[in-house]
Protein backbone atom coordinates (compact mmCIF):
# COMPACT_ATOMS: atom_id res chain seq x y z
CA UNK A 1 0.00 0.00 0.00
CA UNK A 2 1.35 3.79 -0.88
CA UNK A 3 1.83 6.24 2.07
CA UNK A 4 -0.61 9.56 1.58
CA UNK A 5 1.79 12.51 0.35
CA UNK A 6 2.99 14.21 3.80
CA UNK A 7 4.19 17.94 3.56
CA UNK A 8 7.87 19.22 4.07
CA UNK A 9 6.07 20.57 7.47
CA UNK A 10 4.56 17.29 8.56
CA UNK A 11 5.66 15.44 12.08
CA UNK A 12 7.01 12.18 11.31
CA UNK A 13 4.44 9.51 12.46
CA UNK A 14 6.21 7.51 15.16
CA UNK A 15 3.36 5.03 16.64
CA UNK A 16 3.04 1.67 15.13
CA UNK A 17 1.43 1.37 11.49
CA UNK A 18 -2.20 0.14 11.68
CA UNK A 19 -2.88 -1.15 8.22
CA UNK A 20 -6.43 -0.31 6.47
CA UNK A 21 -8.06 -3.90 6.31
CA UNK A 22 -9.78 -2.99 3.55
CA UNK A 23 -8.91 -4.31 -0.07
CA UNK A 24 -7.70 -1.59 -2.27
CA UNK A 25 -10.11 -0.40 -5.10
CA UNK A 26 -9.86 -2.42 -8.58
CA UNK A 27 -10.83 0.99 -9.72
CA UNK A 28 -7.53 2.65 -8.44
CA UNK A 29 -5.45 -0.33 -8.24
CA UNK A 30 -6.08 -3.14 -11.15
CA UNK A 31 -6.24 -6.46 -9.77
CA UNK A 32 -3.56 -7.87 -11.47
CA UNK A 33 -1.03 -5.27 -9.96
CA UNK A 34 1.05 -5.57 -6.42
CA UNK A 35 2.05 -8.46 -4.72
CA UNK A 36 -1.06 -10.74 -4.53
CA UNK A 37 -2.17 -11.84 -0.85
CA UNK A 38 -5.43 -13.27 -0.22
CA UNK A 39 -8.15 -11.23 -1.58
CA UNK A 40 -5.30 -8.15 -1.72
CA UNK A 41 -6.13 -7.71 2.47
CA UNK A 42 -3.06 -6.75 4.73
CA UNK A 43 -0.62 -9.53 5.15
CA UNK A 44 0.78 -9.97 8.93
CA UNK A 45 2.61 -11.85 11.19
CA UNK A 46 1.78 -13.19 14.25
CA UNK A 47 3.96 -10.72 16.16
CA UNK A 48 2.26 -7.66 14.27
CA UNK A 49 0.83 -5.21 16.99
CA UNK A 50 -2.21 -4.83 14.51
CA UNK A 51 -2.97 -8.12 14.93
CA UNK A 52 -4.82 -7.27 18.02
CA UNK A 53 -7.34 -6.00 15.91
CA UNK A 54 -8.14 -8.96 13.34
CA UNK A 55 -11.02 -10.44 13.67
CA UNK A 56 -11.20 -13.06 10.73
CA UNK A 57 -7.59 -14.07 9.66
CA UNK A 58 -7.04 -15.98 5.83
CA UNK A 59 -4.43 -18.07 5.83
CA UNK A 60 -2.40 -20.90 3.58
CA UNK A 61 -1.13 -24.72 4.72
CA UNK A 62 0.81 -25.78 2.22
CA UNK A 63 1.35 -29.41 2.37
CA UNK A 64 -0.05 -32.45 1.39
CA UNK A 65 2.11 -35.00 3.15
CA UNK A 66 -0.98 -37.18 4.10
CA UNK A 67 -1.91 -37.49 0.66
CA UNK A 68 -2.26 -41.28 -0.41
CA UNK A 69 -2.19 -40.74 -3.94
CA UNK A 70 -2.11 -38.00 -6.24
CA UNK A 71 0.07 -35.04 -4.51
CA UNK A 72 -0.26 -31.41 -5.57
CA UNK A 73 -2.45 -29.76 -2.85
CA UNK A 74 0.67 -28.19 -0.74
CA UNK A 75 0.49 -25.48 -4.11
CA UNK A 76 -2.87 -24.65 -3.46
CA UNK A 77 -2.71 -21.57 -1.22
CA UNK A 78 -0.23 -20.19 -3.55
CA UNK A 79 -2.28 -20.34 -7.13
CA UNK A 80 -5.64 -19.54 -4.55
CA UNK A 81 -4.25 -16.31 -3.35
CA UNK A 82 -3.05 -15.66 -6.90
CA UNK A 83 -6.78 -16.02 -8.04
CA UNK A 84 -8.08 -14.52 -5.13
CA UNK A 85 -7.26 -10.89 -6.47
CA UNK A 86 -10.19 -11.01 -8.48
CA UNK A 87 -12.61 -11.19 -5.84
CA UNK A 88 -14.43 -7.81 -5.12
CA UNK A 89 -16.08 -6.84 -1.93
CA UNK A 90 -19.71 -7.39 -2.29
CA UNK A 91 -21.68 -10.14 -1.90
CA UNK A 92 -24.41 -9.90 -4.80
CA UNK A 93 -27.13 -11.66 -3.12
CA UNK A 94 -26.85 -10.47 0.69
CA UNK A 95 -24.97 -7.44 0.09
CA UNK A 96 -22.95 -8.10 2.86
CA UNK A 97 -19.43 -6.47 2.83
CA UNK A 98 -16.92 -8.77 5.13
CA UNK A 99 -14.38 -6.38 5.32
CA UNK A 100 -16.49 -3.46 6.32
CA UNK A 101 -18.10 -5.45 9.24
CA UNK A 102 -15.12 -7.39 10.46
CA UNK A 103 -11.33 -7.00 10.27
CA UNK A 104 -9.55 -9.36 7.75
CA UNK A 105 -6.16 -9.49 7.30
CA UNK A 106 -3.76 -12.12 5.20
CA UNK A 107 -1.96 -14.25 8.31
CA UNK A 108 0.79 -15.70 5.72
CA UNK A 109 1.07 -19.62 5.79
CA UNK A 110 1.32 -21.42 8.51
CA UNK A 111 4.91 -23.34 9.00
CA UNK A 112 4.96 -26.70 7.80
CA UNK A 113 7.62 -29.72 7.93
CA UNK A 114 7.34 -31.16 4.55
CA UNK A 115 9.29 -34.28 5.61
CA UNK A 116 7.78 -34.65 8.78
CA UNK A 117 4.16 -35.48 9.46
CA UNK A 118 3.62 -34.93 13.18
CA UNK A 119 6.30 -32.21 13.54
CA UNK A 120 3.63 -30.37 10.94
CA UNK A 121 0.36 -31.13 12.38
CA UNK A 122 1.94 -29.93 15.65
CA UNK A 123 2.51 -26.82 13.81
CA UNK A 124 -0.28 -26.07 12.52
CA UNK A 125 -2.00 -26.54 16.07
CA UNK A 126 0.55 -23.79 17.46
CA UNK A 127 -0.33 -21.54 14.73
CA UNK A 128 -4.13 -21.79 15.04
CA UNK A 129 -3.70 -22.04 18.87
CA UNK A 130 -2.03 -18.63 18.58
CA UNK A 131 -4.97 -17.49 16.48
CA UNK A 132 -7.36 -19.10 19.13
CA UNK A 133 -5.50 -16.94 22.43
CA UNK A 134 -5.83 -13.68 20.35
CA UNK A 135 -9.89 -14.56 19.94
CA UNK A 136 -9.16 -14.89 15.85
CA UNK A 137 -11.29 -16.99 13.70
CA UNK A 138 -9.45 -18.64 11.13
CA UNK A 139 -10.41 -19.29 7.29
CA UNK A 140 -7.47 -21.56 6.17
CA UNK A 141 -7.07 -22.72 2.80
CA UNK A 142 -5.35 -26.11 1.98
CA UNK A 143 -3.36 -28.53 1.64
CA UNK A 144 -5.15 -31.96 1.76
CA UNK A 145 -7.53 -32.54 4.08
CA UNK A 146 -5.28 -34.08 7.11
CA UNK A 147 -4.54 -30.07 7.93
CA UNK A 148 -8.11 -29.75 9.08
CA UNK A 149 -6.89 -32.24 12.00
CA UNK A 150 -4.80 -29.84 13.57
CA UNK A 151 -6.88 -27.29 12.86
CA UNK A 152 -9.66 -28.92 14.84
CA UNK A 153 -7.85 -29.49 17.51
CA UNK A 154 -6.12 -25.90 18.03
CA UNK A 155 -10.39 -25.06 18.26
CA UNK A 156 -11.73 -27.81 19.66
CA UNK A 157 -9.06 -27.64 22.82
CA UNK A 158 -11.44 -26.08 25.03
CA UNK A 159 -15.33 -27.93 24.07
CA UNK A 160 -15.74 -30.30 21.26
CA UNK A 161 -17.13 -28.39 17.83
CA UNK A 162 -19.73 -29.14 15.39
CA UNK A 163 -19.03 -29.32 11.74
CA UNK A 164 -20.85 -29.03 8.30
CA UNK A 165 -18.79 -31.10 6.11
CA UNK A 166 -18.93 -30.87 2.10
CA UNK A 167 -17.00 -33.82 0.27
CA UNK A 168 -17.26 -36.34 -1.90
CA UNK A 169 -15.81 -38.54 0.88
CA UNK A 170 -16.09 -39.50 4.65
CA UNK A 171 -12.74 -38.96 5.76
CA UNK A 172 -13.75 -40.96 8.56
CA UNK A 173 -11.19 -44.07 7.69
CA UNK A 174 -9.13 -45.85 10.58
CA UNK A 175 -6.33 -46.48 8.87
CA UNK A 176 -4.31 -46.89 5.53
CA UNK A 177 -0.99 -49.32 4.37
CA UNK A 178 -1.13 -51.40 7.64
CA UNK A 179 -2.16 -49.22 10.31
CA UNK A 180 -1.24 -45.46 9.24
CA UNK A 181 -3.73 -43.55 11.15
CA UNK A 182 -2.68 -40.19 9.42
CA UNK A 183 -3.63 -39.26 6.18
CA UNK A 184 -6.10 -36.96 4.23
CA UNK A 185 -8.85 -40.14 4.79
CA UNK A 186 -8.56 -40.49 8.47
CA UNK A 187 -8.97 -36.67 10.26
CA UNK A 188 -12.10 -36.66 11.06
CA UNK A 189 -12.13 -40.06 13.05
CA UNK A 190 -8.72 -38.68 14.94
CA UNK A 191 -10.80 -35.49 16.11
CA UNK A 192 -13.99 -37.23 17.20
CA UNK A 193 -11.49 -40.07 18.75
CA UNK A 194 -9.52 -36.99 20.24
CA UNK A 195 -12.53 -35.07 21.78
CA UNK A 196 -12.30 -31.88 18.97
CA UNK A 197 -15.53 -32.85 17.50
CA UNK A 198 -18.78 -34.35 18.73
CA UNK A 199 -19.96 -36.34 16.78
CA UNK A 200 -23.90 -36.17 17.14
CA UNK A 201 -23.29 -32.67 15.50
CA UNK A 202 -21.00 -33.60 12.61
CA UNK A 203 -23.22 -33.90 9.02
CA UNK A 204 -21.23 -34.78 5.84
CA UNK A 205 -22.69 -33.51 2.54
CA UNK A 206 -22.22 -34.83 -0.73
CA UNK A 207 -20.53 -38.41 -0.29
CA UNK A 208 -19.95 -40.50 -3.29
CA UNK A 209 -17.74 -42.50 -5.30
CA UNK A 210 -16.75 -45.77 -5.38
CA UNK A 211 -15.77 -47.37 -1.78
CA UNK A 212 -13.42 -50.00 0.06
CA UNK A 213 -14.98 -51.59 2.34
CA UNK A 214 -17.93 -49.06 3.97
CA UNK A 215 -16.07 -49.50 7.55
CA UNK A 216 -15.23 -45.69 7.54
CA UNK A 217 -19.74 -44.82 6.74
CA UNK A 218 -20.65 -47.69 9.51
CA UNK A 219 -17.75 -46.40 12.16
CA UNK A 220 -19.48 -42.93 11.42
CA UNK A 221 -23.00 -43.67 11.75
CA UNK A 222 -22.39 -46.00 14.83
CA UNK A 223 -20.81 -42.29 16.57
CA UNK A 224 -23.71 -40.37 15.75
CA UNK A 225 -22.58 -38.93 12.26
CA UNK A 226 -25.18 -37.88 10.02
CA UNK A 227 -24.05 -39.18 6.60
CA UNK A 228 -25.99 -37.47 3.48
CA UNK A 229 -25.24 -39.20 -0.09
CA UNK A 230 -25.14 -36.84 -3.26
CA UNK A 231 -28.79 -39.42 -4.03
CA UNK A 232 -29.89 -37.76 -0.78
CA UNK A 233 -29.89 -34.44 -1.60
CA UNK A 234 -30.56 -35.02 -5.19
CA UNK A 235 -34.08 -36.40 -3.97
CA UNK A 236 -34.63 -33.47 -0.92
CA UNK A 237 -33.64 -30.75 -2.61
CA UNK A 238 -30.43 -28.45 -1.24
CA UNK A 239 -32.90 -26.34 0.39
CA UNK A 240 -34.69 -29.51 3.01
CA UNK A 241 -30.74 -30.98 3.61
CA UNK A 242 -29.62 -27.46 4.86
CA UNK A 243 -32.20 -26.89 7.21
CA UNK A 244 -31.72 -30.05 8.52
CA UNK A 245 -27.74 -29.45 8.53
CA UNK A 246 -28.52 -26.32 10.49
CA UNK A 247 -30.71 -28.36 13.40
CA UNK A 248 -28.00 -30.75 13.58
CA UNK A 249 -25.73 -28.32 14.60
CA UNK A 250 -27.51 -26.23 16.35
CA UNK A 251 -26.36 -23.04 18.01
CA UNK A 252 -23.17 -24.50 19.90
CA UNK A 253 -19.79 -23.74 18.49
CA UNK A 254 -19.60 -25.03 14.42
CA UNK A 255 -16.64 -25.95 12.01
CA UNK A 256 -16.83 -25.99 8.02
CA UNK A 257 -15.05 -27.85 5.90
CA UNK A 258 -15.22 -27.76 2.17
CA UNK A 259 -13.22 -30.58 -0.28
CA UNK A 260 -13.03 -28.98 -3.17
CA UNK A 261 -13.78 -32.29 -5.07
CA UNK A 262 -17.30 -32.07 -3.18
CA UNK A 263 -17.95 -30.38 -6.53
CA UNK A 264 -17.94 -32.18 -9.40
CA UNK A 265 -14.43 -32.54 -11.64
CA UNK A 266 -16.23 -30.94 -14.74
CA UNK A 267 -15.97 -27.55 -12.59
CA UNK A 268 -12.93 -28.49 -10.21
CA UNK A 269 -10.62 -31.19 -11.93
CA UNK A 270 -7.75 -29.94 -10.19
CA UNK A 271 -7.88 -32.01 -7.44
CA UNK A 272 -6.49 -35.37 -6.15
CA UNK A 273 -9.23 -37.58 -5.78
CA UNK A 274 -11.92 -36.37 -7.80
CA UNK A 275 -15.29 -38.38 -7.94
CA UNK A 276 -17.97 -37.47 -10.99
CA UNK A 277 -21.60 -36.46 -10.08
CA UNK A 278 -20.99 -34.29 -7.84
CA UNK A 279 -22.49 -30.62 -6.80
CA UNK A 280 -22.19 -27.85 -9.57
CA UNK A 281 -20.58 -24.87 -8.40
CA UNK A 282 -23.48 -23.07 -8.36
CA UNK A 283 -24.91 -25.70 -5.90
CA UNK A 284 -22.28 -24.91 -3.96
CA UNK A 285 -22.83 -21.73 -3.26
CA UNK A 286 -26.21 -21.83 -2.60
CA UNK A 287 -25.24 -24.82 0.32
CA UNK A 288 -22.53 -22.36 2.02
CA UNK A 289 -25.18 -19.14 1.86
CA UNK A 290 -27.36 -21.35 3.69
CA UNK A 291 -24.77 -21.28 6.77
CA UNK A 292 -25.89 -17.58 7.74
CA UNK A 293 -26.29 -17.10 11.02
CA UNK A 294 -24.54 -20.21 12.38
CA UNK A 295 -22.28 -20.13 15.04
CA UNK A 296 -19.28 -20.43 12.98
CA UNK A 297 -15.76 -20.25 14.82
CA UNK A 298 -13.72 -21.31 11.42
CA UNK A 299 -13.32 -22.91 8.14
CA UNK A 300 -11.24 -24.32 5.41
CA UNK A 301 -11.29 -24.89 1.88
CA UNK A 302 -8.79 -28.10 1.13
CA UNK A 303 -7.34 -29.73 -1.58
CA UNK A 304 -7.03 -27.43 -4.74
CA UNK A 305 -4.20 -29.53 -6.65
CA UNK A 306 -2.99 -27.25 -8.94
CA UNK A 307 -0.64 -29.77 -11.35
CA UNK A 308 -4.34 -31.10 -12.59
CA UNK A 309 -5.71 -27.68 -13.53
CA UNK A 310 -2.98 -25.21 -14.07
CA UNK A 311 -5.58 -23.29 -15.97
CA UNK A 312 -6.68 -21.94 -12.50
CA UNK A 313 -10.07 -22.55 -13.41
CA UNK A 314 -10.22 -24.98 -9.77
CA UNK A 315 -8.39 -22.35 -7.60
CA UNK A 316 -10.79 -19.76 -9.13
CA UNK A 317 -13.79 -21.87 -7.97
CA UNK A 318 -12.44 -22.92 -4.88
CA UNK A 319 -11.14 -18.60 -3.72
CA UNK A 320 -14.92 -17.99 -4.68
CA UNK A 321 -15.98 -20.57 -2.30
CA UNK A 322 -13.53 -19.04 0.47
CA UNK A 323 -15.28 -15.94 -0.24
CA UNK A 324 -18.83 -17.56 0.37
CA UNK A 325 -17.49 -18.58 3.48
CA UNK A 326 -16.00 -15.54 4.83
CA UNK A 327 -18.99 -13.90 4.43
CA UNK A 328 -20.65 -16.62 6.61
CA UNK A 329 -18.32 -16.28 9.01
CA UNK A 330 -18.32 -12.42 8.93
CA UNK A 331 -21.91 -12.27 10.22
CA UNK A 332 -21.19 -15.00 12.72
CA UNK A 333 -20.97 -13.63 16.55
CA UNK A 334 -18.70 -15.58 17.15
CA UNK A 335 -15.88 -13.88 14.99
CA UNK A 336 -16.00 -10.35 16.31
CA UNK A 337 -13.44 -9.76 18.15
CA UNK A 338 -13.76 -8.63 21.52
CA UNK A 339 -10.69 -6.21 21.11
CA UNK A 340 -12.90 -4.35 18.65
CA UNK A 341 -15.64 -2.36 20.39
Amino acid sequence: MSSPAKSDNAKPHTGPVVPSFEPPSAMETPRFAGIPTFMRLPLLGLSDTALDDVDIAILGVPWDGGTTNRPGPRHGPRQLRDLSTMIRPRHPVSGINPFAIRNVADLGDSPVNPADIMDTLDKVTGFISALKAKNIAPLSAGGDHLVSYPILKALGADQPLGMVHFDAHTDLFDSYFNGYRYTHGTPFRRAIEDGYLDPKRVVQIGIRGTMYDGEDVEWGLAQGVRIIRIEEVEDRGIADVMKEARTIVGTQPTYVSFDIDAIDPAFAPGTGTPEIGGFTSREAQRMVRMLDGLNLVGADLVEVSPPFDQSGGTAWLGISIMFELLCVLAASPATRNPNNK
